[in-house]
């Protein structure tokens, strides 16, 4: 999916190592989850224990994979990363696990996306720091108990609810990412066109920050984009012009909508009277995968508040509808749906 406003990883995000954060101190934003952090790292190293496993959940974009890797640095540990899809066997779980010194992190992104027979291997290791092999078939396979270093685990996912109670109840600590604020946002571009070495000024920062969905990601991937329209279109310099003469370009709106964003609200108002529309449904009609509906669209439109999730579908808000200039119709405004858990 090619967008700007895409908060998922593309390759070339992932070889800009330099501008993700070191430290907890270097973090900006998610100032609970610091906090918290904070004393249960040094409540590990004061006992001369690993950390306890964690569980990061939250829309992508926001920091899952960076908090795991200053934890693994603050702690002074080895972190090995991986993701749920990437695991396909339960033998190569076993593999990872058996390879694990004293006091290293496993990173497993996705962690929701573990396949059944894979994530039972999960449950012995976290609880017991120990895994039960298979030796042999039929009548005469016996069941092995290998011994594992003591490690942590760390989870990140977007969707919480897809995680089995099973696998949920054995995280120690279960930790909430939130949408960044329009100023953390600023802090965070000028600190990457710092080590990038753009030139910026506030009002361009700002600019920026409030199209970025709140987003650091996608804060990092406009800067460098608009980087590129101030070099050619301007003398090298961000200034709030410049930002908004690029995203203009680029069809960012104001409330951080791209073309995919308004033809998914003008659906549900156009082509569903404002819903509700179940997601499936939704996914055929704009030609999106129901997946990507609901972790890298939906997040951000219902936590702005344009889209409600109700029992019977997703429905535009009145929000959505003076967005466009629209009028609420008569049957939407006497409607009183509850939004669903």
């Amino acid at each position: 999916m090619n967008r700007y406003l895409n908060p998922l990883p593309d390759d070339d995000e992932r070889a800009l190592s330099s501008i993700r954060p070191q430290s907890l101190s270097e973090f900006i934003g998610q100032n609970q989850v610091k906090q918290n952090l904070k004393v249960f790292i040094e409540a590990a190293k004061l006992r001369g224990e690993p950390i306890d496993h964690i569980l990061l959940c939250g829309p992508p974009g926001l920091g899952k994979t960076t908090l795991a890797s200053i934890i693994a640095r603050e702690m002074g540990v080895n972190i090995r990363i991986t993701s749920g899809p990437a695991i396909e066997r339960a033998g190569d779980l076993a593999a990872i696990l058996t390879g694990l010194e004293e006091g290293d992190i496993l990173f497993i992104d996705e962690i929701h996306r573990l396949h059944p027979h894979v994530e039972e291997i999960l449950y012995p290791a976290m609880e017991d720091y120990a895994i039960d092999v298979v030796v042999g078939q039929g009548p005469g396979a016996k069941t092995l108990r290998v011994k594992l270093c003591r490690f942590t685990l760390i989870g990140a996912t977007t969707r919480m609810g897809m995680l089995t109670s099973p696998l949920r109840n054995r995280f120690g600590v279960i930790l909430r990412l939130q949408f960044y604020s329009v100023e953390e946002l600023t802090q965070i571009i000028k600190r990457s066109a710092s080590i990038l070495k753009v030139a910026i000024d506030d009002e361009g920062a700002a600019e920026i920050a409030r199209r970025s969905r709140g987003t650091p990601r996608i804060a990092n991937r406009l800067l460098r984009r608009v980087r590129d329209y101030a070099d050619v279109k301007g003398n090298g310099v961000i200034t709030q012009e410049i930002a908004r003469e690029a995203l203009k370009m680029m069809e960012i709106d104001e409330a951080g909508f791209d073309t995919v964003d308004r033809k998914l609200l003008l659906t549900i108002i156009d082509h569903f009277n404002g819903g509700p529309v179940g997601i499936e449904t939704l996914a055929v009609s704009v030609g999106e995968e129901k997946r990507t509906l609901e972790e890298v669209y939906e997040p951000y439109l219902i936590q702005e508040g344009f889209i409600k999730k109700t029992p019977r579908g997703r429905v535009a808000t009145e929000k959505a509808y003076r967005y466009f200039g629209r009028s609420l119709p008569r049957e939407t405004k006497q409607q009183k749906l509850p939004i669903e858990e």
